[in-house]
């Protein structure tokens, strides 16, 4: 038996590049960062952060999903796994790692996201008391319709 499982809870570096092909079949591409903080040790040492990047895959729903509300900076979770491909620059094979997503969830308050019902607004025209006790919503690759869960 084997597992191939990745989470991931970070930022977005750039805003997705979505691409569509045949069939009308979508898929996004991002960088995440993800940030060990830094520390201090018992003798002093200053062991700064460190900031890992990872390259996200999302196809179909969520990559459409993505296209209108991920921006650069949105604070994402990701379920997915790893994948490795390889091509050739110049006559050099050149290897890429990839997380292709299953789940996505948007992290962070509705106010912290472009174009929510909250911005500027503190709420009150949606009827809601308090930005963060909203809960975002979470997308699988498993959905097949295209009306949005929220």
């Amino acid at each position: 038996m084997s597992v191939n499982k990745v989470i991931l809870v970070g930022n977005v570096g750039k805003d997705p590049e979505v691409r569509y092909f045949d069939n009308n079949v979508a898929r996004a591409t991002f960088p995440l960062a993800t940030t060990e903080r830094g520390f201090t040790r018992q003798g002093g040492t200053q062991v700064p952060d460190h900031t890992e990047w990872h390259n996200i895959v999302l196809w179909r729903g969520l990559a459409e999903v993505a296209e209108k509300y991920v921006r650069k900076g949105s604070q994402l979770y990701i379920e997915g796994r790893i994948r490795t491909r390889s091509y050739e620059v110049e006559g050099a094979t050149r290897y890429i790692t990839e997380i292709y997503a299953d789940n996505m969830q948007m992290l962070g308050r509705r106010s912290d996201q472009p174009g929510s019902v909250n911005e500027g607004n503190g709420g009150a025209a949606a009827g809601m008391s308090n930005a963060s006790t909203v809960t975002p919503p979470t997308f699988t690759q498993n959905d097949v319709s295209d009306d949005l869960p929220f």
